[in-house]
């Protein structure tokens, strides 16, 4: 998504993913791939559910993006990063995110804090169903349209570096309705969603208000009801 922005607004976006012959954790292909950039959009990502992994992940990718993008003269790296990484230790993801932020706040940096998409919803219905039910964590949640944070990604690596800010939605949800009405808009209104903190990566550290954005948080426009019309 991020790239079809760029382009739709003039620029000439590079992928850089294994898939295109560059590799973050290795290095390999990283300056060929930077060559004449001017502007870098982190959005790696890694499935590792242990800390420590998920931290050597965050870690290897960042340094080596930052010292190809000091040999290209890279001037602006943006990180996609989530809200309130800062406020849960269990999450095995979260500390592999707080390395990678650690390392990319030495340069000209932006780091964009999202919330949750509402596409996770889908997500975690991948990981916890089975048959006509799933587990689903009672989160509350400001989530937003993937689509939204894909737009401010592109807007932000074209200007200056900003250090950090929140990006969230423009309402509160709870999480296990938010996933029921999607199943709802989906066509599977009888899966049985059982609310419980078990069979996931998230602990009752998360409960409450822990994972709502600030009162200066960036707010995109869509909401969850324009979202649902819209698939």
């Amino acid at each position: 998504m991020v790239v079809d922005e760029l382009r739709a607004a003039g620029h000439e976006p590079v992928v850089i993913a294994r898939s295109h012959g560059v590799d973050t954790v290795t290095g390999a292909g990283l300056d060929e791939a930077l060559a004449g950039a001017e502007a870098v959009v982190d959005a790696s990502n890694t499935l590792a559910t242990d800390p420590e992994a998920a931290r050597a992940f965050f870690e290897a990718s960042t340094a080596n993006l930052l010292d190809a993008e000091r040999r290209a003269g890279v001037r602006h790296h943006v990180v996609l990063s989530i809200t309130n990484i800062d406020r849960v230790e269990g999450n095995a993801h979260y500390a592999g995110k707080r390395r990678q932020e650690e390392l990319a706040a030495e340069g000209p940096t932006t780091i964009v804090r999202a919330a949750q998409f509402f596409e996770f919803s889908e997500l975690v219905l991948s990981w916890t169903r089975k048959g006509d039910t799933a587990v689903i964590p009672p989160l509350l949640l400001q989530p937003v349209a993937a689509a939204d944070v894909a737009r401010v990604l592109a807007e932000t690596a074209t200007g200056s570096p900003q250090g950090r800010f929140d990006l969230a939605g423009p309402e509160p949800q709870d999480f296990v309705d938010m996933t029921r009405r999607i199943l709802a808009a989906r066509g599977e209104p009888h899966v049985r969603l059982v609310p419980s903190w078990r069979d996931g990566p998230f602990g009752v550290e998360m409960a409450g208000e822990v994972l709502l954005p600030g009162p200066d948080a960036r707010l995109a426009p869509t909401t969850l009801e324009e979202w649902l019309a819209a698939r």
